[in-house]
């Protein structure tokens, strides 16, 4: 695995929701950064944007030339990672890409900071960030698989509005808005339309159990990510998991509710001393309940809720809470971009 010292860094997508909050990141952790570069759609570009390293002007991506750059923080979506990422790297950079383009590929490491840093080094200049509810539920997964060998998780999600970028938390704000001017109608019915096309029915005052699109055997990708990104992270392609994913009206911040099943029992003790021990999380005990609000700008994961299961004795159940900004999507990138340094 190549490193470098002082890094040029680029971060792609940096006018967005994950981008924005990738360049706060770099600045919070004293990333040694010789030189930012900045580049987003042409929409964006020319736009100044004020950092730690002063006013950087931001790059078209389709006309920025990548000679130079040693290390890529992508957040411009699948289609434009595709395209792009391998010419990053082509040129000589690492690219940490944050979309689900190069998650599955089996040359691309897809990697949970403090859980299976170790796959960075077979990177060969790409490395997959997972996505950002995988990466909460990781957190308190992984240490549990490393010390018992998971084997089968329901896992439900409770997905805030940000995952769907800016657009997201605007659509929300706006449905609070035309929903909540009359409550009598969200009890009795008759409410009216608030026309947002972005959600499959509205997410003010709501919950949707749909988040992603639909795909094979009735299931959404996001999902399917759950299934297939728990396996690939925690090497073991045989854990059985059944997911399912709902949208919840919060600004910030991904709940999973999980139950597991290891290779052996675990009692409630033994999983609350690995995860009181475990790195960028924080264990809450039985009298707190972790929530978004709890989890919003900061960089632990919370844990709470943990319990052994009842209707199968041997296992356990958990709650987990985390900033889908943060280390759901910029601050992984970063700690993997840390990894990459000497």
């Amino acid at each position: 695995m190549s490193t470098v010292t002082n890094p040029t860094v680029a971060v792609v997508g940096a006018t967005g929701a994950v981008g924005t909050t990738m360049i706060e990141i770099l600045t919070s952790r004293r990333f040694p950064v010789k030189d930012l570069r900045l580049m987003a759609s042409s929409r964006s570009a020319g736009r100044v944007v004020p950092t730690a390293w002063g006013d950087v002007v931001v790059e078209d991506l389709a006309t920025a030339d990548p000679a130079g750059i040693d290390i890529a923080l992508f957040s411009a979506g699948g289609s434009r990672s595709k395209e792009y990422a391998p010419k990053f790297a082509e040129a000589g950079a690492v690219v940490v890409d944050n979309s689900s383009a190069w998650r599955q590929d089996p040359k691309v490491p897809l990697v949970v900071a403090q859980v299976n840093d170790a796959a960075i080094r077979d990177h060969q200049g790409i490395v997959a960030n997972p996505n950002c509810t995988t990466m909460v539920l990781m957190m308190a997964a992984g240490p549990l698989h490393e010390a018992a060998g998971l084997t089968r998780m329901t896992a439900t999600s409770y997905q805030s509005v940000s995952g769907s970028g800016q657009t997201g938390m605007e659509v929300l704000e706006h449905e609070l808005d035309v929903l909540g001017k009359d409550r009598d109608l969200l009890a009795t019915g008759g409410w009216s339309d608030p026309n947002s096309d972005l959600y499959a029915r509205p997410i003010g005052y709501n919950v949707l159990p749909h988040a992603g699109s639909f795909t094979e055997a009735g299931y959404t990708d996001e999902e399917w990510k759950l299934v297939h990104e728990t396996r690939k992270i925690l090497e073991a392609d045989g854990i059985l998991v059944e997911p399912t994913c709902v949208r919840v009206p919060v600004m910030v911040g991904h709940g999973i509710a999980a139950t597991m099943w290891f290779s052996r029992p675990v009692g409630v003790a033994e999983a609350k001393q690995i995860l009181g021990d475990a790195p960028g999380a924080q264990l809450w005990g039985d009298a707190k309940v972790p929530t978004p609000l709890d989890s919003a700008g900061i960089d632990d994961v919370l844990i709470g809720r943990v319990r052994e299961t009842v209707g199968e004795p041997g296992g356990i159940s958990l709650w987990t809470v985390g900033d889908n900004l943060r280390k759901g999507a910029a601050l992984n990138a970063v700690q993997l971009a840390e990894l990459l340094l000497d």
